[in-house]
């Protein structure tokens, strides 16, 4: 964990009044990663953050002044972004855009709207027509990967319910040429998540480069955006070993220059791995028993408050903080729990845990990203998890 993060559980130790749950966010720590990421882009690169990883106002403020811009993948997402950053660039997409929602992002003025369907490009177009104004857009693509790996959650490369099929591009491209009010940048591709494997995300962009080339070609096109979403993982199992993203940006760069991409601007929509390095959360251990030979520890909160180990299906990383009692377990495997009715409320299980005692904290780390956002919060009407920003916190 980070000093900033250690000094203020340490303290907290000794102020809590009462059985402790919280989220806990470095900010400093945020700023920096975000900042070394948006540095080691190749020049013609874009980075967006993906608001939907974690859209809390304060890790916004953080990243506003260092990312390009925001992207939003819901009517609620964007009415958010644009109240707390109006001067911010916006970028709209996901599957089932509601026609007000289309409007309210027309009537915003969003750079880019993401168009996942030849239906969805009809109601922009009316929408165009009837409100007088003119939308920039990119078409968000589902291609096939020709044999390269995937990850473990898959967007595209297979039937999904994202992006238009290359079958419809034709017609696609048809219609856009039939409504002056539409304007195409480009295309956006967001084929897989999770992504560990530099060089197979290396070679993932040469897929869209030369897939994209091959269009301009056969359609006389001029693409001057290729949004080539996110999907950059965070590897829970060995949190240690991150995804190493300077050098992906080195061979990136030599990819550009080698595949002639140049004078395309390349736009990154990163969500994940910009802030769940940034977050943890607590729980402090109620309970300490054994059920038919197995050790669980019974914490504060659950899996209402932090869903992502359920969600991904792994044993969250931890830390034990040990409080002022006397060790009840030493040297044993010991499941994490919540305080839910469900036996899915777990967050590590059959971990080795050195010392635990009731009144200790688990502080599990990575969880600044599609945590406490995709909880199912209201769950049993348990209460919230505090939430403390520390570092500095720009307003906004």
């Amino acid at each position: 964990m980070t000093p900033l993060i250690e000094q203020k559980l340490l303290q907290l130790q000794q102020t809590a009044p009462e059985p402790f749950c919280a989220y806990l966010y470095d900010l400093n720590a945020l700023a920096a990663h975000a900042r070394q990421m948006r540095e080691a882009l190749p020049a013609n690169c874009e980075l967006f953050y993906a608001a939907k990883a974690n859209p809390m106002a304060p890790i916004l403020a953080t990243l506003a002044p260092i990312v390009d811009g925001f992207e939003a993948a819901s009517g609620g997402e964007l009415t958010w972004l644009a109240e707390r950053h109006p001067r911010q660039r916006l970028l709209f997409g996901g599957p089932g855009k509601l026609e007000s929602e289309l409007e309210a992002a027309l009537r915003l003025g969003v750079e880019c709207i993401h168009v996942e369907s030849l239906t969805e490009l009809e109601r922009l177009a009316s929408l165009c027509a009837r409100l007088g104004c003119t939308a920039s857009i990119m078409l968000r693509m589902n291609i096939p990967l020709d044999g390269l790996p995937s990850t473990r959650l898959a967007m595209g490369g297979k039937p999904t319910p994202f992006g238009l099929d290359p079958l419809d591009l034709p017609e696609a491209l048809a219609r856009v040429a039939e409504q002056p009010r539409l304007a195409l940048l480009g295309f956006h591709f967001h084929l897989m998540s999770h992504q560990l494997d530099r060089q197979a995300h290396i070679e993932l962009m040469r897929h869209y480069f030369r897939t994209v080339k091959g269009w301009q070609r056969q359609y006389g096109l001029k693409v001057k955006v290729l949004n080539v979403g996110g999907g950059i993982g965070v590897d829970y199992q060995h949190p240690d070993r991150l995804f190493d993203w300077p050098e992906f940006c080195r061979d990136l760069e030599a990819l550009i220059a080698a595949e002639q991409m140049t004078g395309t601007r390349l736009r990154f929509e990163c969500g994940r791995f910009i802030s769940a390095g940034c977050g943890y959360y607590v729980m402090e251990v109620l309970d300490i028993k054994r059920n038919l030979g197995e050790w669980f520890a019974i914490a504060r909160g659950g899996t209402h408050h932090f869903r992502t180990p359920a969600a991904q299906s792994h044993d969250h990383p931890f830390y034990v903080l040990r409080g002022r009692q006397p060790s009840r377990l030493q040297d044993a495997s010991v499941t994490l729990v919540g305080q839910l009715c469900t036996p899915k409320d777990v967050l590590a299980r059959n971990q080795p845990i050195r010392e635990l005692a009731i009144g200790d904290w688990l502080v599990f780390r990575h969880a600044g990203a599609y945590a406490w956002n995709i909880s199912h919060q209201h769950f049993l009407m348990h209460p919230a998890p505090e939430q403390i920003f520390l570092g500095d916190q720009p307003q906004g």
